[in-house]
């Protein structure tokens, strides 16, 4: 069992909690918000807040290999991200070559393997090498699956794996009535990840409450669990209040749970 302290969000109250190590969840996605807000409220610019962001993200890494999860898919830029400021989209592109730069080392012995899902293709050359690189560097590790979703959009994911079965379907290899849905759900960015591609638990961070766009298909019957902090105050702490959380939930895919369910409606 892992002990940890746990703060009620509404009274405040602190008590220590146990995990079951039993029921980690296999795949977690989190939507890391709140960068800027964090940055405003210490009254420094927005990019102070990413770069602070960014040592979250190597703090939660390395806490949830260590938990036993085995994917954690983070959101670091959608495809509508391009709209922000253009010196706040140039400092985000620069961020994984720092990122990476530093971390990949700690990720090899960590165990660590690094993958990429988004139209990569679309970002500056530094960029791209910089995510080729730790995806190379990290190839041999055989522990947890650090996956970003980077240039990444739910709805043109969707779009592009209809067009690549419709591609299937015009060059006679495939029937319309033969796609299923386990079909689709291989042409999707996270397609390798074969059982692990949907997420057992979604996290949002700083109060909101919305997909934004994010793996629409792969969270069909996620548990979400949206938290207060800020994605620069994301901790080992929270991760494990998170999946606390996520460990009371009783997951029923639609169907009834016996040892819990007395209806039959």
């Amino acid at each position: 069992m892992f002990s940890f302290l746990n703060k009620d969000q509404a009274t405040g109250e602190v008590t220590e909690r146990q995990l079951d190590e039993q029921n980690i969840p296999a795949h977690i996605a989190i939507i890391m918000d709140g960068n800027g807000r964090w940055a405003q409220q210490r009254h420094l610019p927005r990019i102070a807040g990413h770069k602070q962001g960014m040592n979250t993200v190597k703090t939660v890494a390395k806490a949830a290999s260590h938990l036993g999860v085995k994917v954690l898919t983070l959101y670091a830029f959608s495809t509508e991200n391009w709209k922000r400021p253009s010196t706040e989209v140039n400092y985000l592109m620069k961020l994984p070559v720092d990122f990476f730069g530093t971390f990949v080392p700690d990720l090899v012995k960590n165990n660590i393997r690094v993958k990429v899902m988004g139209y990569t293709d679309q970002l500056p050359a530094a960029t791209q090498k910089a995510v080729r690189d730790a995806i190379a560097d990290t190839a041999d590790c055989t522990g947890m699956v650090l996956n970003f979703a980077l240039n990444y959009g739910g709805r043109a994911e969707l779009v592009t794996a209809t067009q690549q079965l419709a591609a299937q379907v015009q060059a006679g290899q495939l029937a319309p009535t033969d796609i299923t849905a386990d079909m689709l759900g291989q042409q999707l960015m996270t397609g390798d990840l074969a059982e692990l591609a949907d997420p057992d638990l979604l996290i949002r961070t700083s109060g909101e409450e919305r997909l934004s766009n994010f793996m629409l298909w792969q969270v069909a019957y996620s548990e979400f669990v949206f938290m207060q902090e800020h994605w620069p105050d994301f901790g080992q702490a929270t991760l494990e209040q998170a999946i606390y959380t996520y460990q009371q939930r009783h997951r029923r895919f639609g169907g009834l749970n016996p040892a819990t369910d007395t209806t039959k409606n």
